[in-house]
């Protein structure tokens, strides 16, 4: 019988057999008494009878439903082909020997997937054009390490290099450990933080100025993880980075001889930019049809398939941590979280890559995109075979049942944006 449950949930009733009841009492019975410890008799010689009644009818009844319950849940399950994410709830409706016996069980399964008709969609997807600036600015990254570095007397200007003093306030509080003198900093984007990068331009030697600032949860420093702070910065000198002209001797430097002049490097360098959108572009595709499938799907995470997933994650993190010789409390406390504030957090995130991983797990059902076992090790021997590291493991990983499920799920993710992207007309 079917209960009315969420749909992640199926409730059953069991009902066992009067014969199989009556062999688990003996089987309990007869474990007990081989146990059982009695004055006057010898160990595993007390009479049955005598054994059952200084025991108890609860003692022994416990005993038979620790025996009994898992193997005839785990038949249900067989029978139903029902594949629980965690342990079923059971409750004993009735249990008596001589009689039927009566098992009410709860199992959560994995949840239903409505997915969306992949013909509708329309992911959002535009391609990127290498422009000239972005040309430009690959020949100045490119001539950095040949700059001629010269002191100059005047303000500081984007490309240079600031020797400044800094200094960090949070709470009211100045954080002794940021404190530096004389520190080199370069006034380039991705190298500066954005905000000191804002407000140093222009600066003259002995003027300070301010930045206001957020530091990450995940920063080392306690005291300033997660933390509003003040970044007060004194200019103490600048130097001037002078890049030297790209001409032909300089490209034939920069290419090891691969190109002969400077035009013939500039051709090269933006021949492995568009190879590098090229790459882009591919990835953005994969995400953006993803994206729109699992969007356009529906689908009820249940809580315990998070909780096994923030479990997992913890675990992974927590190995991590200890390979570098720290703890995860103490890592919690670098955050000002507790434990209960990170599940708290992640949640939300575990529950949508879930969601992510069901919907194409349920994508791959209706296209028939599971890999065999042939397939999983062709795609093993392959992958392999491009990666020297794995290249003199190919016998074991065939045998070791988590990396043939790891390739298993590579080959499945493949396959699944392989057929997302013919069926959603995403080809470039």
């Amino acid at each position: 019988m079917t209960e009315q449950l969420p749909k992640s949930q199926v409730g059953m009733t069991i009902e066992v057999p009067t014969e199989v009841v009556d062999a688990t009492y003996e089987r309990v019975l007869n474990r007990l008494v081989s146990r059982a410890k009695i004055e006057g008799f010898r160990p595993g010689r007390a009479p049955r009878a005598l054994v059952e009644a200084r025991l108890g009818p609860a003692v022994v009844r416990e005993e038979v439903v620790e025996s009994m319950v898992p193997e005839v849940i785990r038949q249900a399950l067989e029978e139903k082909s029902l594949d629980p994410i965690d342990n079923p709830d059971v409750e004993v409706l009735e249990l008596e020997r001589g009689k039927p016996a009566r098992l009410k069980a709860t199992i959560s399964v994995m949840p239903e997937v409505t997915l969306a008709d992949v013909a509708t969609l329309h992911p959002d997807l535009h391609g990127h054009d290498v422009t000239d600036e972005m040309l430009e600015r690959r020949l100045e990254d490119v001539r950095q390490p040949m700059a001629e570095i010269t002191p100059v007397e005047r303000e500081a200007r984007l490309g240079d290099i600031a020797i400044i003093d800094v200094e960090v306030e949070a709470d009211g509080e100045v954080i002794e450990s940021e404190t530096q003198k004389a520190m080199e900093a370069e006034l380039r984007e991705g190298v500066l933080l954005p905000e000191l990068l804002a407000v140093l331009p222009g600066t003259f030697v002995d003027e300070a100025r301010e930045a206001k600032v957020t530091f990450p949860d995940t920063y080392s420093d306690p005291k300033l993880a997660g933390k509003n702070a003040t970044i007060r910065v004194t200019l103490r000198g600048v130097k001037e980075k002078i890049l030297p002209p790209l001409d032909d001797a300089l490209a034939k430097i920069l290419s090891k001889g691969a190109q002969e002049t400077a035009d013939a490097y500039r051709d090269a360098q933006r021949a492995e930019l568009e190879e590098s959108v090229r790459a882009m572009e591919k990835l953005e595709r994969e995400q953006e049809v993803v994206r729109a499938l699992v969007e356009a799907s529906t689908v009820d995470v249940p809580q315990t398939l998070v909780d096994r997933e923030l479990t997992s994650q913890l675990e992974s993190m927590e190995r991590s941590l200890n390979r570098q010789g720290l703890k995860l409390d103490r890592y919690l406390e670098y955050l000002g979280k507790t434990l209960d504030q990170w599940m708290a957090d992640e949640r939300p995130e575990a529950e949508a890559r879930l969601k992510i991983d069901l919907v194409r797990a349920e994508f791959a059902r209706r296209e028939n995109l599971e890999p065999t076992d042939e397939d999983v090790v062709n795609f093993l021997e392959d992958q392999a075979s491009r990666d020297d590291e794995l290249k003199g493991q190919v016998a074991d990983l065939k045998k070791s049942p988590s990396a043939r499920r790891y390739f298993a799920s590579r080959l499945r993710r493949l396959r699944v944006l392989e057929r997302l992207i013919e069926v959603t007309g995403a080809k470039t």
